[in-house]
């Protein structure tokens, strides 16, 4: 997924880093508030935010310019939700330009894009909406680590499409190359993912099931809200 240093026109990458600045800045208050207000979420923040780091640092060659890897950003929208991911992936990119040569300071725009932005809000909304009717939460976790991995390189490929269109067939042929380029390694790490996401979550669960509560991983959106208003009702 990380689109390497360079790799872009430089209009498509301040674009893309223009388009990914709010939701920075939104996560970078979300954070500050959470922290704040929660203290004690900062040692599941921090093991969000290197369950990312270490499985997108494992990188398979894909595309010219771009790989392929799992992207570890479906735990950290669950647990805290996308605007928080937002800053954990950007953090996480970041690194990995500086420290290991992946990605790239011109593309960081694309890459906190497609990474940190798309693929948590993606993720998030199919576990929230599984969760809504029902779905087991582990089944939901699989699907919602699932999605966040495979829409982030959905993006991608829009991404190098639209850089780098087709000379006979345009975008549409260039994201049907890229697209299919990608999923023969995707697909497999997409569902390796969500299965090892699950086996996570399962350990959080016996662990940290006070934390998982508070931030309302075993509710519905709707359940959630109602209980909040209620715990705010009594404390008045």
């Amino acid at each position: 997924m990380h689109i390497a240093e360079g790799f872009l026109p430089p209009a498509h990458a301040i674009a893309w880093g223009v388009a990914s600045a709010p939701f920075v800045v939104h996560g970078v208050r979300s954070l500050s508030r959470e922290v704040r207000e929660n203290p004690e979420s900062t040692l599941l923040l921090g093991a969000s935010g290197a369950f990312t780091f270490v499985l997108s640092a494992l990188k398979i060659p894909s595309v010219t310019g771009s790989c392929s890897h799992p992207t570890g950003t479906g735990l950290g929208a669950i647990l805290f939700r996308p605007p928080i991911m937002a800053v954990l992936g950007t953090i996480t990119l970041l690194f990995q330009a500086l420290l290991l040569a992946h990605g790239g300071l011109t593309t960081l725009g694309a890459n906190v894009f497609s990474m940190a932005i798309v693929g948590p809000w993606a993720g998030y909304a199919v576990f929230r909406l599984l969760r809504r009717y029902g779905v087991p939460l582990m089944v939901a976790v699989f699907f919602g680590a699932f999605v966040a991995d495979l829409s982030t390189y959905c993006v991608t490929s829009v991404q190098l499409a639209l850089a780098f269109p087709d000379p006979s067939s345009g975008f549409p042929g260039a994201l049907g190359k890229f697209g299919s380029i990608f999923a023969v390694t995707q697909i497999p790490l997409a569902v390796s993912e969500g299965l090892l996401t699950v086996l996570v979550m399962r350990l959080l669960v016996q662990s940290s099931k006070g934390d998982l509560t508070r931030l309302g991983v075993f509710l519905t959106r709707k359940q959630a809200r109602t209980e909040k208003a209620e715990t705010e009702a009594v404390a008045r």
